[in-house]
């Protein structure tokens, strides 16, 4: 039985022998509107070669149906936990930076559901936030680490989830398809409806039409 992604990462870290090894990945830095979200994962080795995780791998690379499906799986089966940054949050200290804050808050969410804190999170991407304890960034760590592709799931389908949410709420953006992101029809909402609570004033387009005279609903 193949595997999309693969445990490698975390057995050089040590997993097999017994180091808890942790990966996390963010979604929503682009989007102009919603949050930034963030989750951490922790495959146990037991489990590692569980059926269940035959498909985990990049959420960009999986259909919504497939995400879903895969993130149900994934909640019930590993430990894991969900940070999130505000909107407000992003516009005061930047996108940056509000991601650090939600990959900083995922990973505390897990620790809290651990029984011994982590050796080691692995992070998607080639930064790294302050975290309590070692880090190791990895460039397009979604398709090298089964636990980061994990947490790219969960993130992924949680954030979605919440954009559908508000969507029912401001109408007219199209959040439920485009997530926040700047697509056509959510910049004609801004045009044709305003700017919302829920849009970063601290990005371009929502501080132009703001300039050029958008208003809110």
């Amino acid at each position: 039985m193949s595997y999309l992604s693969d445990f490698s990462l975390e057995m050089d870290a040590g997993a097999a022998q017994g180091a808890v090894i942790v990966g996390i990945d963010e979604v929503g830095r682009g989007p102009l509107a919603g949050p930034v979200m963030a989750a951490a994962v922790h495959i146990p080795l037991a489990l590692h070669t569980d059926p269940l995780l035959r498909d985990v791998t990049d959420s960009k690379k999986l259909s919504a149906a497939k995400r879903e499906l895969i993130a149900g799986a994934l909640v019930g089966l590993v430990p894991h936990g969900i940070g999130v940054a505000e909107v407000e949050e992003i516009d005061r200290v930047n996108i940056l930076q509000a991601t650090y804050l939600a990959m900083a808050r995922a990973a505390a969410a897990l620790s809290s559901r651990l029984d011994s804190a982590p050796d080691l999170y692995l992070i998607d991407g080639n930064r790294l936030p302050p975290l309590p304890v070692p880090a190791r960034a990895v460039v397009k760590g979604d398709l090298k680490s089964l636990s980061i592709a994990a947490a790219s799931i969960i993130a992924k389908v949680h954030r979605d989830t919440a954009m559908r949410v508000l969507a029912e709420a401001h109408p007219g953006y199209g959040w439920e398809r485009n997530a926040g992101y700047g697509t056509a029809e959510h910049l004609a909402g801004i045009a044709a409806f305003g700017v919302t609570d829920h849009h970063r004033r601290s990005f371009r387009p929502v501080r132009e039409a703001l300039f050029a005279g958008a208003g809110t609903p």
